[in-house]
């Protein structure tokens, strides 16, 4: 099943926290598959998760002020956008995939069949471009690997890098919009 849960969660970066508290939280193993996901409820846009869960998670030791919606059951003032983030992933439509199985096999430079075979990711892609990379193509992980989902694909989306290898399009440490000026 898939749990969606929502703090209200303003950037990615505390969306990823609340992912990895509630995975230690619920007892859950590595294997699980967690995504982030942008919602549009209650006053403001923000950031919501979804996790891969068994039928029987005990919602009550989710962290105060967590929303969540499992099956028909629905918890807390957010629970409308952790819905929306459990029915995207259980869609496959949407969702930006922190955890997943292979994930901490996926650091340094791989090769796209690497990446492929070492982990749940199903495609990789390069930006702009119409066909998929050749499975030797190099890719620079910076130990930093986000898939998303697209088509019910755990699609890794890249972009070219120096020498002709590649590297995933989401970097860990983006310069944030207007960083440089006033």
């Amino acid at each position: 099943m898939i749990l969606g849960i929502d703090s209200g969660s303003r950037t990615v970066a505390a969306a990823e926290h609340l992912l990895h508290s509630v995975v230690e939280t619920l007892g859950l193993p590595t294997g699980v598959t967690g995504c982030t996901h942008f919602v549009r409820t209650g006053a403001l846009p923000h950031v919501a998760c979804s996790l891969t869960v068994d039928a029987d998670a005990d919602l009550r030791l989710l962290p105060d002020g967590v929303s969540a919606a499992l099956g028909g059951i629905r918890t807390g003032p957010d629970a409308e956008g952790a819905a929306l983030a459990s029915a995207e992933h259980a869609a496959g439509r949407s969702g930006r995939i922190v955890l997943f199985p292979g994930r901490d096999r996926l650091s340094g430079t791989l090769t796209v069949g690497k990446i492929l075979a070492r982990s749940a990711i199903d495609r990789v892609v390069v930006l702009a471009q119409a066909h998929e990379p050749d499975a030797d193509t190099a890719v620079v992980t910076n130990d930093h690997v986000r898939p998303e989902w697209r088509d019910g694909l755990r699609t890794l989306v890249t972009m070219p890098a120096a020498g002709g290898r590649l590297t995933p399009a989401e970097v860990p440490d983006p310069t944030p919009c207007c960083a440089d000026h006033p």
